[in-house]
């Protein structure tokens, strides 16, 4: 399925609130951009503070029913969405492609294959997860936190979203999703799914509109218990300032600049193509994304054929064409943005190995930017300490083991990293070393089931697996 750019645009002018669709407060509307041919895909409302405020009424009033509603219930609603959005997965897939670029076929394994499994596996976890246990004398319980607000980024729409709004619900919480602007249509999808499974009225509600004015008022809400927030480390920041008015819960996915440790020992023929398609994803667009390749000084004229060559076969691609290759970025602001840090790049002295800032030729339409791979990179160029989010590689030259590891760690960010090793024992005794929330070992595979989440400026909390369904729990003592 592909988006015919010919088409007029979907308009999308209701907020699902209280269990209906409901018209906004206002009657401005946001355009939704497609990517890889820069037409208006989409029109959807742009809310204001009343429209959020409105949703956490309706959040607040069903939060004590929901609470109390039999886990086997629960499960039942969950099953019902996941199989609601499985039974879509085709329209989820090609309405992300068109927002974000992802090529499709890709799109219907990540973008709607994991918020599928996301909310299954928040079902099954219910039945693993102690809700009750004896301390001492006392019985301890575990109740869900309350009111959710979501705010969610747009590199990956629905499945962000499922992260937070499945494990919500399975432990009894009620939720306010804010998807991003830039790509919500699939929220849409998943209000209209939840609709139709039969989720009691006012567990699950959308608003859409922009970060400052519906994200800060979900925000700053007294009756929002708690706050799930993944983009910007800045955005972070603020949405942190807001909470703290009243005290709430907040967990932050935020931003990451994630090292890629190459030891000497290593295959470089296998461990530099893993690192350069793991800093292409999505065309760069992943908070995770290994975009600091740390490789032996001795080897780096080695390692820089290898990725040029890698990267050859990432090249710009219709992401609904049959050819592979990565897609366009998700708008005009962050293709400028992607070829301001290249350009910075080349103005700090980094030797460009392949890509560069100017357009494909091929591909006349679209916001699409050339994989790029810089070399010579020192831990304190800006491409080195600043998260890019686009397909932009950097390549970072050490002495020893010992030097490899301050470099990984020379940043405000602690997201992700990677270590590659012939030796599989001391790859994780150097994972071990890494300040990162989640390191990938010798080509280790992303899995719904670890805990995701940052150190330092990336974050606090944790998403997916039973870490991230007790985020969403508080702890009570019954004394006896």
């Amino acid at each position: 399925m592909s988006v015919d750019q010919q088409s007029p645009p979907a308009v999308r002018d209701r907020f699902y609130v209280g269990g209906a669709w409901v018209a906004p407060d206002g009657d401005g509307a946001l355009e939704v951009v497609e990517a890889s041919t820069e037409q208006v895909l989409a029109t959807i409302p742009e809310g204001s503070a009343e429209d959020a405020r409105r949703a956490v009424a309706a959040a607040r009033g069903a939060f004590e029913a929901w609470a109390a509603t039999p886990v086997a219930e629960r499960q039942r609603l969950l099953r019902a969405i996941a199989d609601g959005l499985e039974a879509r997965a085709d329209e989820i897939a090609a309405t992300v492609t068109a927002e974000v670029g992802m090529p499709l076929k890709l799109s219907r394994v990540i973008q709607a294959g994991l918020p599928v499994a996301s909310f299954r596996m928040a079902a099954d976890l219910l039945d693993e997860v102690a809700l009750e246990e004896e301390a001492g004398t006392a019985l301890v319980v575990r109740e869900p936190v309350g009111v959710v607000a979501a705010i969610t980024p747009w590199n990956y729409p629905l499945h962000q979203v499922a992260c937070k709004v499945a494990p919500a619900l399975a432990v009894g919480c009620t939720v306010v999703l804010k998807p991003s602007e830039v790509a919500p249509l699939s929220a849409f999808v998943l209000a209209e799914v939840v609709d139709a499974a039969g989720l009691p009225a006012g567990v699950f509600n959308l608003v859409t509109g922009t970060g400052p004015v519906v994200g800060e008022a979900l925000a700053s809400d007294p009756d929002v218990d708690m706050v799930s927030f993944t983009g910007s480390t800045r955005a972070g920041k603020r949405v942190s300032e807001l909470a703290a008015a009243s005290v709430k819960r907040v967990a932050l996915e935020l931003g990451g600049k994630s090292p890629y440790v190459i030891l000497d020992d290593a295959n470089l023929d296998k461990a530099v193509p893993n690192g350069v398609a793991k800093a292409f994803l999505n065309s760069g667009q992943t908070c995770s994304a290994l975009t600091r390749m740390l490789v032996p000084r001795e080897r780096l004229a080695e390692a820089e054929q290898i990725a040029a060559a890698a990267a050859e076969r990432f090249a710009p691609a219709d992401p609904t064409g049959e050819r592979s290759g990565i897609g366009p970025l998700v708008s005009g602001v962050q293709r400028e943005r992607v070829r301001g840090y290249i350009h910075k790049g080349v103005e700090e002295g980094a030797r460009l190995v392949c890509g560069g800032a100017e357009p494909p030729e091929d591909l006349p339409a679209g916001f699409y930017v050339r994989p790029t791979v810089f070399s010579d990179v020192t831990p304190e160029m800006t491409i080195a300490q600043e998260e890019i989010f686009g397909p932009v590689l950097a390549i970072l030259p050490y002495d020893d083991e010992d030097d490899a590891v301050r470099i990984a760690n020379d940043t405000i960010y602690g997201l992700a990293a990677g270590v590659w090793s012939g030796d599989p024992a001391r790859a994780e005794r150097v994972a071990r070393r890494l300040r990162a929330g989640q390191v990938e070992v010798n080509g280790g595979q992303f899995d719904l089931h670890a805990p995701f989440g940052g150190f330092k400026q990336s974050g606090n909390g944790r998403e997916n697996g039973r870490f991230g369904l007790e985020e969403y729990l508080e702890v009570k003592a019954l004394l006896r």
